[in-house]
């Protein structure tokens, strides 16, 4: 991906009309290459057949649920995602960001803001230029991080790779080694400064990435957490 209108974009909604307006917005934005269903197993085949760099999920489909389906695809690949929901409460909302989506937007929704949305997504998921830059490698124990590459060197020789959002976590904690990195930082660096309702997301994005670098996670040496504070990455020399 050259840019961020290069991104294979996934919509899965089952109003056509809305299908209509999503992928015309996008096109006449510049991005080309979408795929466009109208319920759950479709999307899966889609996915299957060419893996997409975001989703946009509708909650209500005629033959499963938006929650459900983002299981299923998440499981296969970590792949950004944005809720396209009628529904508006306040609980919906936080248990699909809890379950590690990216963004929910409500319908109905000004064009111009789904539009900004995702290219914030797109943004802060693929920032190619700004890994280049970045420091290239952590040592964590026996495991070596490749922040450009977005990959976890195990001690057996196998890499292991980080998701888009797991990068962006471990690079932040990584410009601040050895010092705490607050809850609202950490989710800031990620997410932007209109981060509310992402703390549960955190917790999940949190807890995937010690399974990557943590030889016990339930016993973290390198990604801690400081209890109501934040998170820190310890020292070079931490054992």
């Amino acid at each position: 991906m050259q840019t961020i209108y290069d991104a294979k974009i996934l919509i899965v909604d089952d109003n056509q009309d809305l299908l209509n307006l999503v992928t015309t917005a996008l096109r006449s934005t510049g991005y080309n290459q979408l795929t466009a269903c109208t319920g759950c197993a479709a999307a899966q085949a889609a996915f299957a057949a060419n893996r997409p760099d975001l989703m946009i999920l509708d909650i209500n489909l005629p033959d499963g649920d938006g929650f459900t389906l983002f299981r299923t695809l998440h499981s296969m690949a970590d792949i950004p995602a944005l809720f396209l929901s009628a529904r508006d409460a306040d609980a919906d909302r936080l248990f699909g960001l809890g379950l590690g989506a990216d963004d929910y937007l409500t319908k109905p929704f000004l064009t111009q803001e789904l539009l900004l949305r995702i290219q914030r997504i797109l943004q802060r998921c693929y920032r190619g230029e700004l890994w280049r830059t970045a420091a290239k490698t952590l040592q964590l124990g026996q495991r070596t991080v490749y922040l450009a590459d977005a990959l976890v060197r195990l001690p057996d020789g196998t890499a292991q790779p980080l998701t888009a959002t797991e990068r962006a976590l471990l690079q932040k904690l990584a410009e601040n080694r050895g010092h705490i990195v607050t809850y609202d930082a950490v989710c800031e660096a990620v997410w932007g400064a209109d981060y509310y309702g992402y703390e549960n997301s955190l917790n999940v994005h949190i807890r995937h990435l010690r399974e990557k670098l943590e030889p016990n996670p339930s016993k973290p040496q390198y990604l801690l957490t400081v209890r109501g504070i934040g998170y820190k990455l310890a020292e070079e020399n931490a054992q």
